[in-house]
C-alpha cells in the first residue's frame, strides 16, 4: 500500500460549536491515538487536501504519514464520520503505529470468476464472508483480497482455510469458517402455480359443514314452530 502523505497541525478546538466553525473554515477535526506516549492527540487537516488524498481508495484502514507541525507520523486511517446529506467527512479518527511492527487490520473479501458448479452445474453462488482479519505490516496492508472461485463446484464450500493469501498476512479469522458456497437451485413453486389438490379440497368442506348446520337449525325451528301450532 502506498503511503498517503497528509499535512496536519494541533488543533484545541473543541465542542460542538468550535468544531462547526473550524469545518467553515475548510478544515477537518481529527484524533490521533498516540502509540508510545498513550493518550489521544485532536488535530486538524485541510478538507481539500485530505479529499484528494482519499480519492480512489476504497480501504478502510489505510496508512498514511501525517506530518503534524513538521512531526512524521505514520498512522492508519480507522474511522472517517460523513456528512449524512454532503458525504463529506466531518471527523477522522487515527492510529499511531510503527512500520516495522504487525498490526490487525480488516481486509473486504472480492469473488472473482464463475464457479464451476455455477457454469456447468446451474448452482448459485453465495458469499457467506466478506471480510477477513489478518496481521501484516502497515506498509503490507492491502485494500481487498480477490478471491478466484472458478474451481468451486457444485455444493462445494469454500472456507478460510483454503484461501491463499500470500507470506506476508497471517489469517486471524477461524479457518472453519465459510467464504463462499455453490448451493443448488432451490425447489420453489413457480408464482402462479396450482395449489395441491388437498388445500382446494379443504375449503368446500368447511363451506359444506357450514351449510349442514344452518340446515340443521333450520329444521330445529320448524319443528319447535309445529309443535307451538299443535298447542
Amino acid at each position: 500500500m502506498d503511503q498517503i502523505k497528509i499535512k496536519a497541525a494541533k488543533r484545541t478546538e473543541q465542542g460542538t460549536g468550535a468544531v462547526r466553525r473550524l469545518r467553515r473554515t475548510g478544515m477537518i477535526p481529527g484524533s490521533v491515538m498516540k502509540m508510545k506516549k498513550g493518550g489521544t492527540l485532536l488535530i486538524k487537516l485541510p478538507e481539500h487536501e485530505f479529499m484528494m488524498a482519499m480519492r480512489g481508495r476504497t480501504g478502510k484502514q489505510i496508512l498514511v504519514g501525517l506530518d503534524i507541525d513538521g512531526a512524521d507520523v505514520p498512522a492508519l486511517l480507522r474511522e472517517m464520520q460523513n456528512d449524512v446529506l454532503k458525504g463529506t467527512p466531518i471527523h477522522v479518527d487515527f492510529s499511531e503505529v510503527s512500520l516495522s511492527e504487525k498490526v490487525r487490520v480488516t481486509i473486504p473479501i472480492y469473488l472473482v470468476g464463475e464457479a464451476t458448479g455455477v457454469k456447468i452445474g446451474g448452482g448459485v453462488l453465495e458469499q457467506v464472508l466478506r471480510t477477513v482479519d489478518i496481521d501484516c505490516l502497515p506498509t503490507d496492508i492491502p485494500e481487498k483480497f480477490d478471491v478466484d472461485v472458478t474451481s468451486l463446484g457444485l455444493d462445494q464450500t469454500l472456507f478460510i482455510r483454503d484461501l491463499k493469501l500470500g507470506d506476508k498476512y497471517t489469517v486471524v479469522t477461524r479457518g472453519e469458517l465459510a467464504v463462499a458456497v455453490v448451493k443448488a437451485p432451490d425447489d420453489v413453486p413457480a408464482a402462479g402455480a396450482a395449489a395441491p389438490a388437498g388445500a382446494e379440497a379443504a375449503a368446500p368442506e368447511v363451506i359444506k359443514k357450514g351449510k349442514d348446520e344452518a340446515a340443521a337449525g333450520s329444521e330445529a325451528k320448524a319443528g319447535d314452530a309445529k309443535k307451538e301450532e299443535k298447542k
